[in-house]
């Protein structure tokens, strides 16, 4: 069973992810490049069926990444079970100057980069569509890493394989849900980017705060307790479903 925290993390973490200025600030250009629509024919909602279809092939993509990096990641900590004390807070720390890179204190410069892929023509087909989506989940990592690094963390400390790929699985989803939002409401979320635009750095500031307050929590073995004090308000619904 995944615990509630952990959960509740990923998802936002997906969230937090889809807010950086990194991302979203781009989400214009992934829609009209994935669905070869332009912005004006989706805000006249001119063949919704298709710009959700393209979207949806999208998120599929880097989902089946991001996925895959926590199976991979969980199948590892496997072999590291014996010392699992040590991996969290080992990874605590990295969590945590993942978070001081976040809010300024000083840049990873391979963080800054990210690697574009398909920009010479837009995708053929349906299949193109993933192999965008999957291009963006393996080109974007660098740059959302810090966000990423910590559900990496968290899915290699689970008990079992599947939970760690589930804890990916959730954070794809805390991501897709948002940019399948903007695809059928491009007229609204392009009005709410514009109001939103202001508070990008704020929003990295505010993830590098979480993300060093969840280091914290796995240097000093308070994670588990966290947990526990949580349980109470987890609603009954969510843990049949966990």
């Amino acid at each position: 069973m995944i615990e509630p925290v952990s959960l509740f993390a990923a998802l936002g973490g997906g969230v937090l992810s889809f807010l950086s200025p990194c991302v979203l600030p781009l989400v214009p250009s992934f829609l009209t490049f994935v669905t070869g629509m332009s912005l004006e024919d989706m805000r006249e909602g001119e063949d919704r069926t298709r710009t959700l279809t393209y979207a949806l092939l999208f998120v599929s993509g880097f989902s089946v990444v991001f996925v895959l990096l926590g199976a991979s990641i969980s199948f590892l900590g496997r072999f590291f079970s014996y010392y699992d004390v040590w991996v969290a807070r080992l990874g605590g720390v990295l969590i945590i100057v993942l978070g001081l890179h976040l809010v300024g204190l000083f840049r990873i410069t391979p963080l800054l980069r990210e690697r574009r892929v398909f920009e010479a023509g837009r995708p053929s087909g349906y299949l193109g569509a993933i192999g965008v989506g999957m291009a963006f989940g393996a080109g974007w990592t660098p740059c959302i890493g810090p966000v990423i690094a910590a559900i990496l963390t968290l899915a290699g400390l689970q008990e079992t394989f599947w939970q760690g790929v589930g804890l990916l699985a959730v954070y794809s989803a805390g991501l897709a849900i948002p940019f399948l939002v903007a695809a059928v409401a491009v007229d609204r979320f392009l009005g709410a980017f514009q109001r939103f635009r202001r508070y990008l750095p704020a929003v990295e500031i505010a993830s590098g705060g979480l993300l060093i307050f969840l280091g914290l929590l796995l240097v000093t073995g308070s994670f588990t307790a966290l947990t526990g004090w949580l349980v109470p308000f987890t609603p009954d619904f969510l843990w049949e479903r966990i």
